[in-house]
């Protein structure tokens, strides 16, 4: 029963993902895009000499790096405050905690020793060790497909960052697991779930690089894929009773959350970093050369030129008209 409700949870999932990109697939042209926003930055630069000024060195590509590194830190920060507050609310006797207790009583009742068997297997899917493993095989297989120098950087960024940013929230929220099952006790804090944010930030990244290059149908089947496993390793935590169910939903959130932060600070599929704020400044700068540049000539016109008529008005004295001979 808990393997069948799992499955329909990751299938929905699935399929509303993959509907999800396919729509954004086929508007993609009339989408607002990370380099789309950038172009818009960078002529709103332009119209204002002045403020581009002072932001020139800010859209550096040097420069550009420490900033989109600064902003994200900032948002991590943000995030990880709500994260703790959240933790700290849900101590109390409220309908979330009562929710997640009721969920996980449910999942004991229903276990069986074959649905525990695949839920193990699944879960798995979700450890650290794991998915560093798996990010090593796509880091080498995408960079020999793609010939990109940044997939490494990427995955290392996507992967690293999750994994200090999970610990360090479980550090501050110190929430007690579940106590049906006994192994949960020996795993340490419960908020947010590692496995669930381990595989949410995995998963949506080797979406992201298995998709670039390729067609709208295979974009949205990675996608909802990719989504569809992130579920089923989360539900997975929660079935087994080693995780409240709130802890696998800001597991997913937090890794969706620094995802995003990744792949706007690499540009989306063009996985350079800093390529939107260069992308800013080029738009930038180019206006910047045309207003400087000298305006070209008037180009004469092909139609004739008509002037004015002239009345020559020249009186004729002390002519007579000649007489003829005869």
């Amino acid at each position: 029963m808990t393997l069948l409700v799992l499955l329909i949870a990751a299938t929905a999932a699935a399929g509303t993902v993959g509907a999800l990109t396919w729509r954004l697939a086929g508007a993609a042209s009339t989408a607002p895009t990370a380099m789309g926003t950038a172009r818009k930055a960078g002529a709103a630069i332009r119209r204002h000499p002045g403020r581009g000024t002072v932001l020139a060195t800010r859209l550096d590509p040097q420069a550009a790096t420490g900033l989109g590194l600064t902003l994200a830190l900032l948002a991590i920060l943000g995030g990880g405050v709500l994260v703790a507050v959240l933790a700290y609310l849900i101590r109390g006797n409220t309908d979330l905690v009562q929710l997640d207790r009721g969920v996980a009583r449910w999942g004991d009742r229903h276990a069986s020793p074959f649905s525990t068997d695949a839920l193990n297997a699944i879960t798995h899917l979700g450890q650290p060790v794991v998915v560093v493993g798996l990010a090593v095989i796509l880091a080498a297989v995408e960079t020999v497909r793609t010939r990109s120098r940044w997939v490494v950087p990427f995955l290392f960024i996507v992967v690293a960052g999750n994994g200090i940013l999970t610990t360090t929230i479980k550090d501050v929220a110190d929430r007690v697991r579940p106590a049906l099952n006994p192994i949960a006790e020996t795993l340490g804090p419960s908020f947010p779930s590692g496995h669930s944010s381990w595989s949410a930030a995995f998963f949506a990244a080797a979406a992201l690089l298995l998709s670039r290059g390729r067609g709208r149908p295979a974009r949205a089947a990675i996608a909802g894929v990719a989504a569809g496993l992130a579920v089923m390793v989360a539900g997975s935590r929660v079935l087994l009773d080693v995780h409240w169910l709130s802890d696998v939903i800001a597991g997913l959130a937090l890794g969706l959350t620094w995802f995003s932060i990744c792949a706007i600070a690499f540009g989306g599929r063009l996985l350079r970093f800093g390529a939107a704020a260069d992308e800013a400044a080029r738009v930038a700068e180019a206006r910047t050369v045309d207003a400087h540049s000298p305006a070209p000539p008037r180009a004469m016109s092909s139609c004739p030129q008509r002037w004015p008529p002239v009345r020559l008005g020249v009186r004729l004295e002390g002519l007579s008209r000649p007489t003829r001979r005869s």
